[in-house]
């Protein structure tokens, strides 16, 4: 057995990760705080990585996706009270708190879900502890996922390690995900590189077009 495998159409999905306005935008509620010198130097790879690379990945991603009539899912920082009393102890103790509705909730504008795509708010890190999504996958007949968003190291390793755990073959497309520094980014590829297939968006567009022609 392998998780080398290509992608199934009829039973995958892909899942953005916290592409929202809370942790991607200069005016989200995770960096309206912090001073421009900080935005400028912590977390400039940060900010240039999202716009260059990270984003216009994902758009791609989730064009060909759509193209293929895969499903496309979504899942954001947003606490099920405006209040945040349902989030976790984690979140409590870190601040976050994206409250029921609020704007730092919605997917960015880049990639705002369609009509009849699903987002699912979570407040924990991973989204396979804190919404019913393995359920839904199920539900779903999906039994390949593949994962984009941020940040590489928290949110989106979670759920590769996660989903692998449960019986999902995880794919991660690298170069669609951000997190705060090119070291921590490599670091966390090396670490997972045993729970998933990591494949370029180059390449797994390819990958799709040659399932659509068969």
């Amino acid at each position: 057995m392998t998780r080398e495998l290509p992608l199934d159409p009829k039973r995958s999905a892909l899942l953005f990760i916290d592409v929202q306005n809370f942790c991607v935008r200069r005016d989200g509620g995770e960096f309206k705080a912090v001073p421009d010198a900080d935005i400028i130097g912590k977390y400039a790879y940060y900010f240039e990585r999202l716009k260059s690379v990270a984003i216009p990945n994902m758009v791609r991603l989730q064009a060909a996706f759509r193209t293929a009539r895969i499903e496309v899912l979504y899942t954001v920082i947003e606490s099920l009270t405006r209040d945040g009393r349902d989030r976790s102890l984690d979140y409590k103790i870190t601040g976050f708190n994206v409250p029921k509705g609020a704007w730092d909730g919605k997917v960015i504008d880049e990639l705002a879900p369609g009509d009849d795509e699903i987002v699912l708010p979570k407040s924990s890190s991973s989204v396979f502890v804190s919404t019913h999504i393995d359920y839904l996958l199920r539900n779903l007949n999906v039994k390949q996922l593949v994962l984009a968003g941020v940040v590489t190291d928290q949110c989106v390793e979670s759920a590769v390690r996660d989903a692998c755990d449960i019986g999902y073959l995880v794919t991660l497309v690298p170069d669609a995900c951000a997190t705060y520094s090119q070291v921590r980014h490599d670091n966390t590829l090396r670490a997972i590189k045993g729970y998933c297939r990591q494949v370029s968006t180059e390449a797994l567009i390819k990958e799709i077009g040659v399932l659509r022609g068969r």
